[in-house]
């Protein structure tokens, strides 16, 4: 049985049914098509002028929301295929599972989901859904309202990180960079988007994630711990020689592993130095040193991806592992590893003083961009927004497109449009390009 023949018409099927395209054009199976159609988003493209962790203007090397959201596909591919589920759609729900982080990333998020409180919140992985099946318009239906990319059940199920809305969403834990407690909780859904949604999640029933959505989400937690790491050794701001475990820990537990004691993030760490590429000698910025970055994230993304492959294969029991027949299994240890990675990001790149002081302007300029968009209304937004304004029943709704036009925005272009609303001048539209016609 081939891997086309695990999915069936229900996990093929559209929003809005398509016709089969003319007999001259190259045959691409569903989930190929929706590959193509989410790499040709203009949503996809602005990603790479996002704030990954630090802005994507600061120098060539770090990386940007675009660059991140690629290597995430291409370990998200790699794992699915060798866990034999379907690569193309673990690639597609990778390369957009961030299409929905507004400017200046997590720090962006956190003013919009303060300022939307009134409008049904705000969440990177909800607008994802939102811009997927609305905002980033191919396909209409008969009623003429916008279905978005018009992607398959099973690749839209894939895209869906957090399978509830926002009223079942658990309390944030953990702090901010500059010590606050977070106040964005995770969910994957807004109320007014909830048709498609329990459309897409036809016959499935809590919030149990498909199986390709949780390949998605191990290779962006792989992806981000050992390329957050990379980033903040080539810019100076971490040694992985050097490294001060008492409050390391601090920061490890108060943002990812809560209750993990001393003894178990000492062994996690010790084994990720025991890993043969772990660096004996600080980087230099010689090609050697580049070389042996390298070398370090190849083994920790190898190690990591490999020890949930065979604990899966483990579990599993002979079940195909497609959709919702099996569930991805990461072993304790690994997750403690990953999260020590991340926990030595968060502590010398993401709460470094110069950062913490960058991250409240640029809080400062969300919040001011978005009230300065409310005032102006209908003659502050792209065109695109428009129609949304005009056919918004009350203020709530009007709410809700000014988030979505700030959430659009790239870091650049949300501080250009800042600084024509307080010279007073009328906003540049920014172009809108559409994913073309795959």
């Amino acid at each position: 049985m081939s891997i086309e023949d695990l999915y069936d018409d229900s996990a093929r099927e559209r929003v809005v049914a398509e016709p089969p395209k003319r007999v001259d054009a190259p045959v691409r199976l569903a989930f190929e098509r929706d590959r193509a159609r989410v790499v040709h988003a203009a949503a996809s493209r602005r990603l790479a002028a996002k704030t990954q962790v630090v802005g994507p203007q600061t120098d060539d090397f770090v990386r940007n929301r675009l660059t991140h959201s690629l290597e995430v596909a291409q370990v998200a591919r790699d794992l699915a295929r060798a866990l034999g589920t379907h690569p193309d759609i673990a690639e597609t729900a990778a390369l957009a599972h961030d299409m929905g982080h507004p400017p200046f990333g997590h720090n962006g998020e956190r003013v919009l989901a303060e300022l939307s409180a009134d409008c049904g919140g705000f969440e990177g992985n909800a607008q994802t859904l939102r811009l997927l099946t609305r905002l980033e318009s191919k396909t209409f239906d008969e009623e003429g309202r916008s279905v978005g990319l018009n992607l398959t059940r099973a690749t839209l199920d894939a895209c869906t990180k957090y399978p509830w809305p926002r009223s079942e969403a658990t309390g944030p834990h953990g702090v901010h960079a500059d010590g606050t407690p977070r106040v964005v909780v995770k969910f994957g859904v807004y109320d007014d988007d909830r048709p498609v949604f329990d459309w897409l999640r036809t016959g499935v029933a809590g919030r149990r994630r498909c199986l390709e959505a949780q390949v998605m989400d191990l290779a962006d937690d792989v992806a981000y711990s050992v390329h957050d790491v990379e980033d903040g050794i080539v810019a100076g701001r971490l040694d992985l020689t050097r490294l001060d475990r008492d409050a390391l820990w601090e920061t490890v537990r108060s943002w990812y592993l809560p209750g993990t004691d001393d003894d178990a993030l000492d062994t996690a760490l010790d084994e990720l130095r025991a890993v043969g590429s772990w660096p004996e000698a600080p980087y230099d910025g010689s090609r050697r040193s580049l070389a042996a970055i390298k070398n370090l994230t190849s083994d920790l993304i190898g190690r990591f991806c490999g020890s949930a492959q065979q604990a899966t294969f483990d579990a599993a029991g002979g079940e195909p592992l497609v959709r919702h027949r099996a569930d991805l299994v990461v072993p304790e240890a690994t997750e403690v590893e990953i999260g020590v990675l991340k926990g030595i990001a968060a502590h010398y790149v993401m709460q470094a003083d110069d950062r913490v002081a960058l991250m409240e302007r640029q809080r400062q300029l969300v919040a001011e961009l978005v009230e300065g968009l409310w005032q102006r209304g209908v003659d502050g937004l792209d065109p695109v927004f428009v129609e949304d304004w005009e056919e918004a029943g009350d203020d709530a709704a009007r709410r809700r497109v000014v988030v979505d036009q700030v959430a659009s925005l790239t870091d650049a272009s949300a501080v250009t449009r800042h600084a024509a609303l307080r010279n007073g001048s009328r906003p540049t539209p920014v172009a809108r390009g559409g994913p073309g016609s795959r």
